[in-house]
């Protein structure tokens, strides 16, 4: 496996997810349904009710925007947006003079978050196809980045991290919820296509993911919450996996 086809084999099966509307991370918090599963990350039902019905795919691991204090007139930037419940939320936070951007590198998923934006008039949103690797985004341009279960994904986490400290403006910070683990993952779960799109085989041990975050640059680094995440996860891992919420500044 090298970092290409694990990519690839990544946008294939989110892209499968985008025309479906169904299934969300095999191995992650999974519920019956994305509306169970979105519930269960820490949304409430009158969040669901203020956002379009296709963005709500049960892709998350945690509830980001309900953290980040988000104010009128914020720029904000969601790493990996997928069907972009996070961005419709944090559009309605910001006001019509702050600005929500989601970036993902599956078309269909940009596609998706376009047309919901389009058929219920968020003039305030914009989608954009790119990597979270190599953002499509201006340097000192944004006040906020949110990321729901998604840096986990990526097979170069450190550069997702230099690329989020770049974007930021001075001052600005990141409010990411994601899986880490307890200890090493076996070789055969890291080498696992399906485990890696499952959110599973490339999540990182919980410090290893807090010092590269450190390593590219940021400050007062928290874990805001911690949770064990068993549903779904294959037997073997029981007890290893864990939904966070960590936040840091850019000094």
């Amino acid at each position: 496996m090298d970092d290409s086809e694990i990519k690839e084999y990544v946008r294939k099966t989110y892209s499968e997810i985008a025309k479906t509307g169904d299934s969300c991370c095999p191995s992650s918090c999974c519920g019956p349904s994305a509306v169970d599963l979105t519930l269960r990350s820490g949304y409430s039902v009158d969040d669901l009710k203020e956002v379009p019905e296709s963005s709500v795919m049960g892709l998350g691991c945690g509830n980001p925007v309900a953290l980040a204090s988000l104010k009128e007139g914020d720029i904000v930037l969601d790493l990996g947006s997928g069907g972009g419940i996070d961005v419709f939320m944090a559009a309605r936070k910001v006001g019509a003079h702050g600005k929500a951007i989601g970036v993902d590198m599956t078309e269909d998923m940009v596609l998706r978050g376009r047309s919901a934006a389009s058929q219920y008039g968020y003039e305030n949103v914009e989608f954009r196809l790119g990597e979270i690797e190599s953002l499509p985004v201006e340097d000192s341009s944004v006040d906020v980045i949110i990321s729901n279960c998604v840096i986990n994904l990526s097979p170069d986490k450190e550069r997702v991290f230099q690329e989020a400290y770049r974007v930021l403006k001075p001052g600005g910070r990141i409010m990411i919820s994601d899986l880490v683990t307890y200890g090493e993952l076996p070789g055969e779960v890291k080498r696992s296509f399906s485990a890696w799109a499952g959110c599973v085989g490339g999540a990182l041990e919980k410090d290893r993911y807090l010092d590269a975050i450190v390593r590219a640059g940021f400050g007062d680094v928290r874990v805001l919450s911690e949770s064990a995440c068993d549903l779904g996860v294959p037997p073997q891992l029981k007890g290893k996996i864990a939904s966070v919420q960590v936040e840091a500044h850019k000094s």
